[in-house]
């Protein structure tokens, strides 16, 4: 399985719609609290190259994006593959 990680805030659709996803999937995943201004969120703009939205989701070390973007996956069918490491 791969290492799948996102920071998230609370009281955000955005968090709540990707963490429900990938609680369906089964899969394992760490969460970190990154509310605007905190070490985790500073973490996250910069493994993620500068993007300062939430959620920011990495798999494998690897940015792939916020909410928006796992979503795509999904459509695409992409996503279980990313998934199964």
């Amino acid at each position: 399985m791969p290492k799948i990680e996102i920071y998230t805030q609370p009281f955000c659709p955005y968090c709540e719609r990707a963490v429900a996803l990938l609680t369906r999937k089964g899969v394992p995943f760490e969460e970190f609290d990154a509310p605007h201004g905190s070490q985790a969120r500073k973490d996250a703009i910069a493994r993620s190259g500068g993007r300062t939205t939430v959620p920011q989701i990495f798999i494998d070390g690897r940015s792939i994006g916020g909410s928006d973007d796992l979503m795509a996956l999904e459509r695409a069918g992409k996503l279980d593959t990313l998934l199964a490491g």
